[in-house]
């Protein structure tokens, strides 16, 4: 936050001494307008916002949420935004509840930037409501000289169950990714309605934090990870990439029983105000420069194919560092779908896992 007050305070400054244009002299084309941004906190280069404005001549303004759900909460209740960064299932619900405006194609000029791999997802097969913002995996973070990759291609999710790592394993407090490890573990689809498997993963869940001393973190994994103060644990690709980048006796693992393929995308809700400056943010967002301030900062890959090859290619921040590149191709590789009835189901489960946890402290 101070960092944006510091680029506010700076383009007001900037204004007032070019008399409502930018570099050169030319008038900006959003001068004087609004837009309101809400993404997720610590999710944007250093000069995402600032060379938008200084561009634009809009002023950006940015609030910030902690998950899809409270973000859909303000949605639903009508608050007014421009531009929203929900993930995969979110973004399905908005859709069904008709909540998002179609994508103008003709003014998002960037498109042809973007990695196929990210595009055309199950939730927006053909991007008429969702452009990827950052995209990434579900894998294991391991310490090579602690675990090695043989347990790993044997076991897969399992070796969150091998008693040999009991006491020195992480588990990520969040009730979809764990689930989904579990229903991999046990050949399921991440995406099942069927409750007698759900019940299963319910159980494998159970015996791993009754038998394994597991502790349950969120974003701490990063830095713990980074120090090596476990052997392993489930994380997302984007901090995995940060771990090795950090130590290079960290690895990561996607057992080829599959995993979540995840996607953050920039949409426009229908109550919009301006919607037209948001198509000129989304569309900037797409472009190199932006995109290669976003993913070189955050550490999540980025949606532009040229930032991606860069970044992971030769003299690159994630040069040799697997965690980058999201996985394409494996069959097995699931986007969260939404369904209300076994969201609820998850939820209530994964609040008996967390009993048990602290019942087998």
């Amino acid at each position: 936050m101070k960092k944006l007050l510091a680029s506010a305070l700076v383009g007001a400054l900037a204004l007032g001494m070019t008399g409502c244009s930018g570099s050169g002299g030319q008038e900006r084309e959003f001068e004087g307008q609004e837009l309101h941004l809400y993404n997720w906190g610590e999710y944007m280069g250093e000069n995402l916002i600032s060379d938008f404005e200084e561009q634009t001549g809009a002023t950006v303004n940015v609030d910030y949420f902690e998950s899809n759900e409270q973000m859909y909460i303000k949605v639903a209740n009508g608050e007014s935004f421009d531009v929203l960064v929900p993930s995969d299932y979110m973004i399905e619900r908005l859709i069904q509840e008709d909540l998002l405006q179609p994508l103008d194609k003709d003014k998002l000029t960037n498109l042809d930037q973007l990695s196929d791999g990210v595009m055309g997802l199950d939730y927006d097969p053909n991007n008429d409501y969702s452009i990827p913002y950052f995209w990434g995996t579900v894998g294991i973070v391991y310490d090579k000289t602690k675990v090695s990759e043989e347990d790993l291609e044997k076991e897969g999710y399992n070796i969150f169950l091998d008693t040999k790592y009991k006491g020195d394993i992480y588990l990520y407090d969040s009730e979809r990714d764990s689930f989904m490890m579990a229903l991999k573990a046990l050949g399921y689809s991440m995406n099942t309605t069927n409750e007698a498997e759900l019940q299963e993963a319910y159980q494998w869940l159970v015996k791993c934090v009754e038998t394994m001393e597991p502790e349950i973190v969120t974003d701490e994994i990063i830095d713990n990870m980074a120090q090596g103060r476990k052997a392993l644990g489930l994380i997302y690709s984007g901090d995995a990439a940060y771990v090795m980048s950090e130590n290079e006796d960290m690895g990561f693992y996607m057992p080829e029983t599959g995993t979540n393929l995840w996607s953050d995308a920039m949409v426009i809700p229908k109550n919009a105000e301006n919607p037209e400056l948001a198509h000129a943010f989304i569309d900037y967002v797409c472009n190199y420069d932006a995109a290669m301030d976003n993913s070189s900062y955050v550490g999540y890959t980025s949606p532009n194919e040229e930032v991606m090859n860069e970044l992971s290619g030769e003299g690159g921040d994630f040069e040799g560092i697997n965690a980058y590149i999201p996985r394409t191709g494996n069959d097995q590789d699931e986007v969260f779908k939404y369904d209300e009835q076994t969201r609820t189901i998850i939820a209530e489960l994964f609040s008996k896992v967390k009993v048990a946890a602290s019942n087998a402290e």
